[in-house]
């Protein structure tokens, strides 16, 4: 083979890397363990179009490395739970993750706190949204109340938690803080990936 053709077959390979590279990225790209100088978006379009994309649940939308800490954010939806007031309420508990509720939209009652019977530790491998959880039955000192659009409710880690009598649905951001970083840092629900927000010119 000529020794032009070698040259140009080179650069041929090399036009998608480079292509790629002068790609813009948002956010950019931040050495591991380093806090980004830069804001995260997740949009309304973005968390409406995935509470209407199946199976429903629990979604993982960002896990940011913030330096000092991960900082996972999720969008939850729960519907109907079809009890009566006096079944046992099932709880889930986190090890290391808090979480702050911010309720969207329908309703329910939430439990919290108090002992946990039956309480067992969740197997296997720890999933996106907590880390290494567990669950059990709501017992003594737990507290429930009604909870709906605009409510906020910060859940330490390790306290029980969960719903009951949600006639309909309810759908909740839940802001996790993980100071001991078992989230998986620079996680992106997929189709988040390629969504950027329209850049405003304010200069």
């Amino acid at each position: 083979m000529k020794k032009t053709t070698l040259v140009a077959l080179a650069v041929l390979l090399a036009l998608p890397a480079i292509t790629l590279a002068q790609l813009p990225q948002y956010p950019p790209p931040v050495p591991a363990g380093s806090a980004p100088d830069y804001a995260f978006d997740i949009s309304a379009k973005d968390i409406e179009m995935i509470l209407k994309t199946p199976p429903g649940g629990d979604r993982q939308l960002r896990v940011v490395d913030m330096g000092k800490y991960n900082l996972g954010v999720g969008i939850i939806h729960r519907g109907p739970t079809n009890d009566k007031p006096g079944d046992p309420i099932h709880v889930l508990y986190h090890y290391y993750t808090p979480e702050v509720y911010i309720i969207q939209s329908g309703g329910g009652i939430l439990t919290t706190g108090g002992v946990i019977d039956d309480r067992k530790d969740s197997p296997g491998v720890p999933n996106v949204m907590n880390g290494p959880s567990g669950a059990g039955i709501a017992g003594r000192g737990a507290f429930s109340r009604k909870v709906g659009p605009g409510d906020i409710i910060i859940i330490p880690n390790g306290v029980a938690h969960g719903w009951s009598q949600i006639t309909d649905h309810v759908d909740y951001l839940s802001v996790r803080p993980d100071p001991d970083r078992v989230l998986p840092a620079g996680w992106v629900y997929p189709s988040l990936m390629k969504n950027a927000p329209e850049e405003i010119k304010t200069k």
